[in-house]
Formats: structure tokens, C-alpha cells, sequence
């Protein structure tokens, strides 16, 4: 199979090349509807009373593990990480490689009081648009899937649309490039999206180089509150949790374990 980014990428920017809305259109739609909820607010606020906020996240199944929980309830899913003390959720909308929606997005978002990301490949402007448009307070920006241009123009859009842009880099190249196009929600995947393969160290090698105004975000392989600790010790405001959470038998209680491992 080739690498999964690759693949991934691939598909989306097929449907993107057959999308004809017309942007100024959609960016008018997007302006009209209510604020979103403070994605990077709720973040820093989690972090201050916490030692480091949660991002709980909703997933069906992944392409390196198959089915996670391909019948879960999302209403009933948020209600539990939002009792368990998360600060954000992150609902995932692919449909062909994760088995998300953007019905899962709305339902979780209309569930409780938490902000929302929008969890997906954006790889086009009315992309960032549409995670306005199904209720989402933030949406994801793959440094590696991005040029550079499309990466700051993404940035922009998002800002239009009022919306938080967490920025996922890999390396340092990749925070390099989303510091340069102004990126102050920055997160760092441990896991290679070529491979699906996670290094614990990637974040922690990449914490030195995150400046003090930005929001660092550490991404996959978090698996107890050890890590979190490790993490919150070098650093990061922010953890983003999925495949741990989805396993455990008390979702509530496995949220609220890893909120108080860095306080």
C-alpha cells in the first residue's frame, strides 16, 4: 500500500478538485452563523487550572488499526469525556479511511458545552469553510500535506471564519514552516502519517523549539498519565487523546485520570 498520507491526501484533493462552490459564497455563509465556542482559549484555560488540557477525541476506526468503535454514540461519547474534565473534543469527518461524519461533528458539538475541532485533511479553502459550517470551533492543518501558500492562505480563511487552526507538524522543518506562516496552535503528531507508526520522542525532541506565545499541543500514542506528566513537564499545554480513551472500559474516568496527572 503506499504511504498512508499520501493516499489520504490523494482523495481528498480529488473531491476537492470536483468541489465548484464559490468561496466568497461560503466565506459569506460562514461569517453570518453564531461565534465559535474558543477553541485555543478553552486550551490555555485547561492548562492554567489543570497543568495541561485534554483534547478528547472521537474516532470510529483508523487505517492502521481497523475498528475502534465503528457503533459509537457521539452525543453519549462527549457527554462522557466532557464529565471526565476534557477541555476540547476532536471529532474526526472522513468517512472513507476514518468511518467519521459530519453528522458525528454536529452531534457531539450540540452534546455539551466544549469547542470542537474538526479532525480531517483539509486541503482546500472551502474545506476550512466547511468546518465552520457543520458547527466546528477549529480545524486541523497538516504542515506535510500542505505548500507553503496553501498553508498561510488556510490560516487566513480560518481567521476569517472565526475559527482556531491547529497546525500539526511532524519535524522541525515542518514546525519551521507553521511558525513561518504564523501559526500560534501548534501541534505535534507522534505518529509518521506515512506509516502510522508512533515515536515517543518526537515531542519531546521538538519542545525546545516551540516559542512561549505559541499553544503546543502533543498528538497520538499517549497511552496514561506518565506520558501526559512527561509531556506537561516539557511543555505542552495540550494533549490530544483517541485510541487509549476509546479503549478504556470508563471513558469518563480515563479522561479525568489523565486532566490530574500533571496537577
Amino acid at each position: 500500500m503506499a504511504a498512508y498520507l499520501e493516499t489520504i491526501v490523494a482523495a481528498h484533493r480529488a473531491a476537492a478538485a470536483e468541489d465548484g462552490r464559490d468561496l466568497e459564497a461560503a466565506l459569506a455563509v460562514a461569517r453570518r452563523i453564531p461565534p465559535p465556542r474558543s477553541f485555543a482559549q478553552s486550551l490555555s484555560r485547561g492548562a492554567a487550572s489543570q497543568g495541561i488540557a485534554v483534547i478528547a477525541e472521537i474516532k470510529r476506526r483508523s487505517p492502521s488499526k481497523g475498528d475502534l468503535d465503528p457503533d459509537l454514540d457521539p452525543v453519549a461519547l462527549a457527554r462522557e469525556y466532557e464529565e471526565g474534565g476534557a477541555s476540547c473534543l476532536s471529532v474526526l469527518t472522513d468517512a472513507e479511511f476514518f468511518g467519521g461524519s459530519p453528522d458525528d461533528l454536529r452531534a457531539a458539538h450540540d452534546a455539551v458545552a466544549l469547542p470542537v475541532l474538526r479532525k480531517d485533511f483539509t486541503v482546500s479553502a472551502l474545506d476550512v469553510c466547511d468546518a465552520r459550517l457543520m458547527g466546528a470551533d477549529a480545524v486541523l492543518l497538516i504542515a506535510a500535506a500542505l505548500s507553503d501558500v496553501e498553508l498561510a492562505t488556510f490560516l487566513r480563511v480560518a481567521g476569517t471564519c472565526g475559527l482556531s487552526a491547529l497546525v500539526e507538524v511532524h519535524d522541525a522543518a515542518d514546525l519551521a514552516r507553521a511558525l513561518g506562516a504564523g501559526a500560534r496552535l501548534v501541534g505535534v503528531n507522534q505518529r509518521d502519517l506515512r506509516t502510522f507508526e508512533v515515536d515517543h520522542r518526537r515531542a519531546l525532541e521538538l519542545a525546545g523549539s516551540m516559542p512561549a506565545d505559541v499553544v503546543a499541543v502533543a498528538e497520538s500514542g499517549i497511552r496514561d498519565a506518565d506520558d501526559v506528566r512527561r509531556l506537561a513537564d516539557a511543555g505542552y499545554r495540550a494533549v490530544l487523546v483517541g485510541e487509549s480513551l476509546l479503549a478504556a472500559p470508563d471513558r469518563s474516568r480515563a479522561v479525568a485520570d489523565l486532566v490530574g496527572a500533571a496537577q
